[in-house]
């Protein structure tokens, strides 16, 4: 595996890990219960996911077998519309880190370690966000999550990720105040 050089002290401000899918369907008026799906910590299998979850050992889901959020694009996006504190797990991503870029991990390799072992993930493609989020979080959410709504990432290694400090080893330097900010597509010319 790859040398991952750049360290940085991280917080995990919420984990997810759900039996089955929550939004489902067209976006309704009512917020799904889901507080059975926030966990204390979650168990990651290399190749397989997070135990407990509906898309663990799932073949369409291997190189999305979790999603990693920045908690400061729900906070920039709760001051960009003026709303009250926006909860980030209502976006459903697995492991929401506060102090990462996490939109700068896509297509690299890092790591997570909550204090019990390093677990290994490879960023993949962007985890865009659905229109149920203009229900859950607030009216505009879905277009202003747009680019930084996580990260889905392919589990290398297994282990265990806790709430609570953390420390995050990527392959590329990554800026904890950009945490936040969107990833614009390249324009086409």
């Amino acid at each position: 595996m790859a040398e991952l050089p750049h360290r940085y002290d991280v917080e995990v401000v919420g984990l997810v890990a759900a039996p089955r899918h929550r939004y489902d369907g067209r976006p309704g008026g009512v917020v799904p219960e889901q507080d059975d799906d926030r966990r204390q910590e979650i168990e990651v299998r290399a190749g397989y996911g997070v135990v407990g979850d509906r898309y663990a050992g799932r073949a369409a889901h291997r190189d999305a077998q979790l999603t990693v959020l920045a908690a400061e694009a729900v906070e920039a996006l709760a001051a960009e519309l003026g709303a009250g504190p926006l909860d980030p797990l209502l976006m459903r991503r697995t492991v929401v880190l506060r102090g990462a870029e996490v939109e700068a991990l896509r297509g690299v390799e890092f790591s997570l370690d909550c204090g019990s072992g390093e677990v290994r993930l490879r960023g993949g493609r962007p985890a865009n966000p659905c229109a149920w989020l203009d229900t859950v979080l607030a009216p505009g959410a879905h277009r202003g999550l747009r680019g930084r709504a996580g990260v889905r990432c392919a589990a290398l290694t297994g282990g265990v990720l806790r709430l609570g400090p953390a420390v995050l080893r990527s392959g590329v330097p990554l800026h904890p105040a950009a945490a936040g900010a969107p990833v614009r597509p390249v324009a086409r010319r």
